[in-house]
């Protein structure tokens, strides 16, 4: 199988594509999350409960429960403008994608309730086609997949936990075409692929009806990948090729989440999530080789350890649910999220930024035991200059949009 762990974690490294939070995390997987900015943890009333806070499974309607949910996400095209030379300046292509997800929840069996999730927890891709940033990033596409089992127990009507297991599975691509400082051309083509595990837990107490404080917590995963590498350059001493398999770690962060919410007339539910995720795993990127490059171009380009040191992020999130009693429920959300990536490492692969977030979406129940909605939200990434010997200039016009519908239904 075809696999580069080189292209998988340039593209993790750079983390950007479709995700829409501090590095290549996406925490918007479920309409009610996009509807509320990501702040979506201590009041979580529908069935992807069993992906955000599987504790809040427990409070959930007692019968079996399914909700199938899609995202169209929009990339803007990134402008960067070198302050050295215009030539090196260039734009990322404007790039939409689809995702997916799907979540389960299962009647009470004794104080135990049982769910499951399938999301796309990160993943990024960025396309550059202007000669200087193509040599850094000619391509970088990651897909992470995540399938979730999880189960809740109840101790009382104010005190539950969760618990699941993570399996990650992540496919990547890489290619970049270029010139390395003394003039000598270096072209790669990885593709690769892994499959690791994690687990994730949560606690929700209600000190009072209208009052939710909850805790989530999910594992980091190291994603080791293994794959091959396709790799060339005109310096023809001793060998100008390497075709063959490569390997590099990379982790997908763990992230804490701290939450309250509380409910005003029975209606009106205001959430303030705070969550941190654990960037500081990211040293460096280290692609492992069966040997030692002889050709000093392959180990310089594609072979030495790129250092990337990221820091963890914190994010705040504020959101709001309105029920008006009479079918639809009304959902805004606002938050402001770090970039993890210091300035002295920020490449083409991931220009990363600060952002604000916001949001807003509609719930309407069809039935008893059916419900639809629809969610948007907006990702506004700070403008963002950087000076070091490969990029001194400004990226701006970074932004995403997502639109999110969903069906639910209860058995």
């Amino acid at each position: 199988m075809n696999r580069t762990l080189g292209a998988a974690g340039l593209i993790l490294l750079a983390a950007a594509g479709p995700a829409l939070a501090s590095g290549y995390r996406i925490p918007e997987q479920s309409l009610n999350s996009t509807a509320r900015a990501g702040g979506y943890v201590a009041y979580t009333p529908g069935v992807d409960a069993a992906y955000y806070n599987p504790a809040n499974m427990s409070w959930l309607e007692n019968r079996w429960a399914v909700e199938a949910d899609a995202t169209w996400i929009h990339l803007s095209s990134i402008n960067y403008t070198d302050d050295r030379n215009p030539a090196w300046s260039g734009d990322t292509e404007a790039e939409d994608f689809f995702m997916p997800t799907f979540f389960a929840v299962s009647p009470e069996y004794n104080d135990f309730r049982f769910g499951l999730s399938f999301t796309a927890p990160g993943g990024l891709s960025k396309c550059w086609q202007e000669p200087y940033p193509r040599t850094f990033a000619e391509e970088f596409s990651l897909k992470i997949f995540e399938l979730n089992p999880s189960v809740s127990y109840a101790f009382n009507d104010r005190f539950a936990i969760g618990a699941g297991v993570r399996g990650v599975y992540v496919d990547g691509k890489v290619t970049s075409n270029g010139r390395t400082n003394s003039g000598f051309s270096a072209v790669r083509d990885m593709d690769g692929d892994a499959l690791e595990a994690g687990y994730n837990l949560a606690l929700t107490v209600r000190p009072m009806d209208n009052l939710n404080l909850s805790v989530t917590y999910r594992s980091n995963v190291d994603l080791g990948i293994e794959g091959h590498a396709d790799l060339l350059t005109n310096l023809a001493v001793p060998s100008s090729t390497y075709a063959g398999d490569t390997g590099v770690e990379i982790p997908l962060p763990a992230v804490l989440a701290v939450a309250v919410s509380s409910t005003f007339f029975d209606q009106l539910t205001v959430e303030l999530t705070y969550d941190r995720t654990y960037w500081s795993e990211y040293e460096q990127l280290d692609f492992t080789y069966p040997h030692a490059f002889t050709n000093p171009i392959l180990a310089g380009a594609f072979d030495d350890a790129k250092l990337k040191y990221w820091q963890d992020t914190d994010a705040w999130r504020l959101s709001l649910t309105y029920d008006t009693k009479n079918n639809f429920i009304f959902m805004a959300g606002f938050a402001i999220d770090e970039n993890p990536v210091p300035a002295e490492y920020l490449g083409f692969e991931l220009p990363d930024s600060d952002a604000l977030l916001y949001s807003l979406g509609v719930r309407y129940r069809i039935n008893e035991s059916m419900e639809m909605g629809i969610a948007y939200l907006y990702d506004d990434k700070e403008s963002r200059t950087v000076d070091h010997e490969t990029i001194s200039g400004t990226f701006d016009d970074a932004s995403a949009h997502l639109i999110t519908i969903g069906f639910t239904c209860e058995l």
